[in-house]
């Protein structure tokens, strides 16, 4: 009876995952490593018919989003687009595809230990949710990763995300040449890294438009639909002053926010005018239809995929940065 690649690994006092690389021909391990490996499993006797039978299949990608709170990536709308791009590509390049949601508790390190020993060739890592510091247990493992919709600056890895200060400096920018009136900002109370550049592409707007940053009205407001709706119904009543026009950080800020406004009265663009991020799918039908910052998400699954795959066969390739560009949609809301 030949012996198993786990046996091996066992007989060797190597990793599994170690014994996984070498036998597959995967990077990750030492050309010292890979050749004890490979002559201890023909000398044992190994099946390498397994391997040869597997080989009309590239590999396997894993999508991995990561969970810190699950206010975002539960955002549907978004994050569904974004996995269809990946799926498409996958299949188009003969990949396998499997999908996994960790959570940052005391089930990561399984979870990661579970992906580094399964048959993944690589990885593709949603990271709204993430900080520099969430990443680090990631990069132990042996495999190429594309970190999506984040970047770190201390951090070297290879990464695809959206321009958000160049999508929101063009919002702000519109919504000023429209109304003649200073932009206010409806901004998350929710601090992921995607916020935190819109509101720097919101203030350079708003001094290029020669306007005091400290001129504008700001509402924080919750990172949803409902929360967003309930946060201005509270503002409206306590007589807080309102903007005439409004750049929110998110569609579902900007469309909770016009619900309020319309519950009390405001009419949209007529009194108060507003521009979203992201254009989701429900901006179009919301009355009245959403004017927002088109993020091309299918898109960015597809390019992260591609960049995931020039990693697996070229795995020297220098870290590259890639940000994908917006553009403004415009609706009847502004």
């Amino acid at each position: 009876m030949s012996i198993t690649a786990k046996k091996l690994a066992e007989k060797l006092g190597v990793s599994p995952a170690a014994v996984s690389m070498a036998l597959n021909n995967k990077p990750g391990v030492s050309q010292n490593t890979r050749k004890l490996i490979l002559d201890a499993a023909e000398k044992e006797g190994y099946d390498f018919y397994r391997i040869s039978s597997k080989s009309s299949i590239p590999g396997t990608i894993n999508f991995v989003l990561f969970k810190k709170h699950g206010n975002i990536v539960s955002y549907a709308p978004f994050f569904s687009q974004v996995s269809e791009g990946i799926s498409e590509r996958c299949k188009e390049m003969g990949y396998k595809l499997n999908l996994h949601y960790v959570w940052d508790d005391d089930t990561l390190k399984k979870e990661i230990e579970n992906i580094q020993y399964s048959d993944c060739c690589g990885m593709i890592l949603l990271g709204t949710e993430m900080h520099a510091e969430d990443f680090r247990p990631f990069q132990s493992l042996p495999i190429p990763i594309v970190l999506l919709d984040v970047y770190f600056e201390t951090i070297q890895a290879n990464y695809v995300l959206i321009n958000n200060v160049q999508g929101a400096f063009a919002a702000t920018t519109y919504l000023f040449k429209r109304t003649q009136q200073q932009p206010g900002y409806l901004q998350s109370s929710y601090p992921i890294i995607n916020f935190k550049e819109r509101s720097l592409g919101f203030y350079h707007a708003i001094r290029s438009c020669g306007l005091s940053s400290s001129g504008s009205v700001i509402h924080k407001l919750s990172a949803s639909t409902e929360g967003a709706f309930l946060d201005m119904i509270k503002i409206i009543e306590q007589e807080k002053p309102l903007a005439k026009c409004y750049f929110a950080d998110c569609d579902a800020l900007a469309i909770g926010a016009m619900q309020a406004l319309k519950a009390k009265g405001y009419r949209i663009p007529e009194d108060i005018a507003i521009i979203g991020f992201d254009n989701i799918e429900y901006s179009n039908v919301v009355e009245p239809s959403l004017t927002t910052i088109h993020v091309p998400k299918k898109e960015m699954g597809q390019i992260a995929l591609d960049r995931l795959i020039e990693l697996i066969k070229n795995p020297r390739s220098a870290p590259v940065k890639i940000e994908v560009s917006t553009h403004l949609l415009k609706r009847r809301s502004t």
